[in-house]
């Protein structure tokens, strides 16, 4: 068993949280059990055993935690700090097809260079088809100064890290250092990394380290890989980073071509572990995979962030499944720049999703963010440049911050996904037929408390399989031109009482707030299009703009909600400031308002389709 010194940061084992029970879901917005198990309002009860595709995963998560709170949760990764490293150095010159040690700690057998106990090690020179292997007692901390280095192996890893306790290896200032390994592994081979740790890894200092993972991935640890600092370049045929029990970067400059994953930590057996977190420095991935792929969470508190995988949105297809970031509880962003392409979603995670800070720039060939469970946006700026679908889960809360969303279909899809009955009977869900429109309320919630947000969709702008509530904030909707689909669109209940909203889009799905709403609401028909780039403003009955936008593309319906309008009083719609069509406060000019079965079929794709697997 690993003994600790004290000295160090170190995993200290916290007593198991419940953040996570298998099959047992809750967030704090109160959602119906029927929501969180995936399941529609079904008047026969089938629905009561119904389980969503993606029950297997589901999680107890909170919709409103910080990044602190996440990662107060998890074990601390381990760091090896400069204080614990030897003073005294054992330089190794690499000669070829050989190796020199000026002190004890080393053997040289050949082209094999053994560390053997502990101690900093200072290594030189070039290794011709050969390894630098740790074989140090399990207490050991060894440290691995890499001064323009350059070892290269046809048999296994380049560097071989098989017993030590901690590991650290340090680039030296003002040098490259460069590892590349086999061109393949066995499938049982333990070491399968060009730099390779069977225990904690940390890599800093001021140098280079350039990473050729040929055989399988660059860089991978099966206990804590932590960067701390130094300009890291890795090209792997697999994954570029992982760290098994946890994978963090604080600082330094790295950038990953990976075929498979860029950042991976895939620990699943323990619910404290297994998580990727970033809190410095730059970080760039290219991935033919996942971007960022956690087991646990992907915490996101500083640095820059910049992912392309599965060659980016552009590169989308109905077999897409790169996503830019993935977790399996949780993903908070809170201080990061995060900017992400990707061929499928570009934020997607199992659990809850969160934006406390930060700001986001996001493509994606399918949805923006993805959260089973719930996703919240409380501050930061989120920008959505091109989507499927922008931002989706079964509770969607804008709390604060700046929202942007652009989307083929829906910008916003309060959605279970789709349910199956115990009968094995589907049940309407987000994107296909019986998802929306005129289904029943299905529990989930579309919430609306401040910041702003605006939305430019193909299809829905604003969806809920469920219920929708504004009370604060400031949204803009710029809704669809295609009858199929409105700029609002509900089951449920859809109650505003502050803010300010402004919709438009087209007319044969057009939705009104409920008639009881504490604050008033204007809806308007034009008995003609209003064109792309007109400007549209509501007028009281004195002339005063209560609301005024700029239309991105041509409209038949307006939908205005502000603390001005007067429940009762009549109001003017004017386009370039000519009058297009009145309507009285509170009264659905056409279409209909929120409430359970409202609407008619169709809050899925614009073609009624489903939506990209």
């Amino acid at each position: 068993m690993r003994t600790t010194p004290t000295t160090r940061r170190t995993a200290a084992r916290r007593t198991p949280s419940t953040r996570r029970r298998p099959l047992a879901v809750a967030t704090s917005l109160a959602l119906a059990l029927a929501v969180l198990a995936g399941c529609s309002a079904q008047d026969d009860g089938a629905a009561a055993t119904a389980t969503t595709s993606t029950s297997s995963a589901a999680v107890d998560v909170t919709a409103t935690t910080t990044a602190a709170d996440v990662m107060a949760d998890n074990n601390d990764a381990t760091t090896v700090t400069e204080d614990e490293q030897a003073s005294e150095e054992t330089t190794v010159t690499l000669s070829g097809g050989t190796a020199t040690a000026d002190g004890d700690g080393v053997q040289v057998d050949g082209s094999t260079v053994t560390i053997t106990a502990a101690g900093t090690y200072r290594l030189s020179g070039t290794l011709d088809d050969g390894q630098v292997v740790v074989a140090a007692p399990d207490d050991a901390v060894v440290t691995l100064v890499l001064d323009g280095a350059t070892i290269t192996s046809s048999t296994g890893a380049a560097i071989d890290v098989r017993t030590a306790d901690d590991v650290a290896v340090v680039l030296a200032e003002g040098t490259t250092s460069t590892l590349s390994d086999t061109s393949s592994y066995a499938d049982d081979a333990d070491a399968n990394a060009a730099l390779y740790a069977d225990a904690d890894l940390t890599v800093s200092g001021t140098g280079t380290l350039v990473v050729k993972g040929n055989g399988n991935d660059g860089i991978a640890s099966t206990d804590d890989l932590v960067i701390l600092s130094g300009t890291v370049q890795v090209t792997a045929v697999d994954d570029g980073l992982r760290g098994k029990d946890a994978l963090v970067i604080e600082g330094g400059t790295v950038t990953l071509d990976a075929g498979g994953d860029g950042l991976k930590s895939d620990q699943d057996e323990d619910e404290t572990k297994g998580y990727v977190e970033i809190t410095g420095g730059t970080v760039t991935v290219m991935a033919g995979d996942d971007g960022v792929d956690a087991a646990t969470d992907v915490v996101l508190t500083g640095g820059d962030v910049t992912i392309t995988s599965g060659g980016g949105s552009a590169e989308a297809t109905d077999d897409s499944g790169a996503k830019g970031v993935v977790a399996g509880v949780y993903v908070v962003v809170e201080g990061a720049t995060l900017d992400v392409d990707a061929n499928d979603d570009a934020v997607h995670t199992d659990g809850a999703a969160i934006v406390n800070d930060g700001e986001l720039t996001l493509a994606t060939g399918d949805d923006g963010i993805h959260a089973d469970v719930a996703l919240t946006i409380a501050g930061g700026e989120t920008t959505v440049t091109t989507s499927y679908e922008g931002l989706e889960s079964a509770a969607i809360t804008i709390a604060g911050g700046t929202t942007s969303v652009t989307s083929s279909d829906d910008g916003l899809n309060a959605s279970a996904g789709s349910t199956e009955t115990a009968d094995g009977d589907a049940q309407g869900g987000a994107g296909g037929p019986g998802g929306g429109g005129m289904d029943a309320d299905g529990g989930e919630t579309l919430t609306i408390t401040g910041g702003e947000l605006t939305v430019d969709a193909g299809g829905d702008g604003l969806d809920s399989n469920g219920s929708m509530s504004m009370s604060g904030g400031a949204v803009v909707v710029q809704g669809p031109t295609t009858d199929g689909n409105g700029a609002l669109d509900v089951n449920g209940t859809f109650v505003v009482s502050g803010g300010t909203l402004i919709a438009i889009g087209s007319a044969g799905m057009a939705v009104s707030p409920d008639a009881d709403s504490e604050q008033g609401w204007v809806s308007a028909v034009l008995d003609t299009a209003g064109a792309a780039g007109s400007t549209v403003t509501v007028t009281d009955a004195d002339g005063t703009v209560v609301a005024q936008t700029v239309a991105a593309k041509e409209y038949r319906s307006v939908v205005v909600s502000t603390p001005e309008v007067v429940d009762g009083a009549d109001y003017t719609v004017e386009a370039d400031g000519t009058q297009v069509a009145t309507a009285t406060a509170g009264e659905a000019a056409a279409g209909r308002t929120g409430g359970p079965g409202g609407g008619m079929p169709g809050g899925g794709a614009p073609d009624g389709g489903q939506r990209p697997a």
